[in-house]
């Protein structure tokens, strides 16, 4: 059976964030096709066209490749200030410079996790509005928004609300189908 290669990114660059525990237990519900890797990008300093006249960060070449090499994108992020992460946006902004493009016509699926009610929408509608200028194929449904995330994982950060599991599954199913459909125009 053929593999589909997924990378993760984490919108967060905390060990324990609920975000990187969202990327776990998507791993742990997709298809048996799917395998997730969850890229480190950590190394990636702030954007600035000085350090790039200067040449391309190793750790933005790095990630550009995991990228361009990954059959899709699962990107995992909380909501800061009603927005994107700034580190997420960071590494978008030095993906956008990276020539070949590397979110070009590639499947994306978003999910986030957040202390608060709506569980990152807010977020997940301006992430949207940035990959779609970048030309990505995000996924459109289901959406996956895990709010008062500090209820639906326990201790160890284990996805343990029901809920929450099938629709994070229902996520995976749908991303399996979506690249799929990709796969096939290109």
């Amino acid at each position: 059976m053929a593999s589909l290669n997924i990378l993760g990114i984490c919108g967060s660059l905390r060990a324990n964030s609920a975000n990187r525990h969202a990327l776990a237990a998507a791993a742990e519900l997709m298809p048996a096709t799917m395998q997730l890797t969850v890229a480190d990008y950590s190394e990636l300093p702030l954007y600035n066209q000085d350090v790039q006249d200067q040449g391309m960060p190793a750790a933005a070449t790095r990630l550009a490749e995991q990228i361009r090499a990954a059959d899709a994108l699962l990107i995992a992020s909380p909501e800061y200030n009603f927005s994107v992460s700034g580190v997420l946006k960071n590494a978008i902004d030095w993906m956008s410079r990276v020539p070949p493009q590397p979110f070009r016509d590639k499947p994306v699926a978003l999910l986030s996790a957040t202390a608060g009610p709506l569980g990152g929408a807010r977020h997940q509608y301006e992430l949207r509005k940035i990959l779609g200028g970048l030309d990505a194929l995000v996924l459109t449904k289901p959406e996956v928004f895990i709010g008062l995330c500090q209820t639906k994982f326990d201790a160890n950060g284990m996805l343990v609300d029901p809920a929450t599991r099938k629709v994070v599954t229902d996520q995976m199913l749908a991303l399996e189908v979506w690249i799929n459909r990709v796969l096939v125009r290109q």
